[in-house]
């Protein structure tokens, strides 16, 4: 399947879902590869790791660059050469990046049970009151993915999920929040963003000022 769906996720920033129904020889011979990235598709063992990176840079395709217009620094965060942010996500049967004129964070998760099992491990669980057992499962995803998209934009070794990252309370059907992190004695405020697609869950976090 080609691209499935652009959304601007604000006037600055805009998500570019694939949906990976291509074979992995399918996938490689569409791109054109650096020869580091080359090397990184043959040392992955999993050919859904595989496919999904392939449909990373077709999606850079789609929205005009190429494999060769990205690179990672050393604690691996992607950018792009002209200096636009990039945040990249796959998970299963799904590929996403996101562009922005400001430093963004995004994450895609699947909805499963282990997520909401492991929920008291890395947020407030008074958040799932009062909520059925289809939407605990899916605001918790959604916590989740707002600390890893955070996470992307910090990417600071020491940061607590649990203990460092703490989201406003929201309902699922506003499809936004705010979330403060508390780290080095620093507080930092994030706008987040959230989209439901099929039975995933995608996150972006943006950076607001430190107060």
């Amino acid at each position: 399947m080609p691209l499935l769906k652009t959304i601007a996720l604000n006037d600055y920033t805009q998500l570019f879902v694939w949906k990976i129904s291509e074979t992995f020889d399918e996938l490689f011979q569409s791109v054109a590869l650096k020869d580091v990235s080359l090397a990184r598709v043959e040392s992955m063992k999993s050919e859904s790791h595989q496919r999904g990176f392939l449909a990373v840079r077709r999606l850079l395709m789609e929205a005009g660059y190429s494999d060769f217009d990205l690179y990672y620094d050393e604690f691996g965060k992607p950018h792009l050469g002209n200096g636009k942010h990039i945040s990249i996500s796959h998970s299963h049967d799904f590929s996403v990046i996101v562009l922005s004129d400001v430093n963004v964070g995004a994450d895609l998760e699947i909805l499963k049970e282990k997520t909401l099992k492991l929920a008291p491990r890395y947020m407030d669980v008074s958040h799932l009151e009062n909520l059925s057992k289809s939407d605990e499962l899916i605001k918790a995803t959604v916590v989740w993915g707002i600390k890893e998209s955070v996470f992307k934009i910090k990417n600071e070794i020491g940061i607590s999920f649990k203990d460092n990252i703490f989201e406003d309370d929201f309902n699922l059907e506003d499809k936004k929040c705010g979330v403060s992190l508390q780290f080095n004695d620093k507080t930092e405020r994030f706008n987040i963003v959230f989209e439901f697609i099929e039975n995933y869950v995608f996150v972006c976090a943006f950076s607001s000022i430190p107060i």
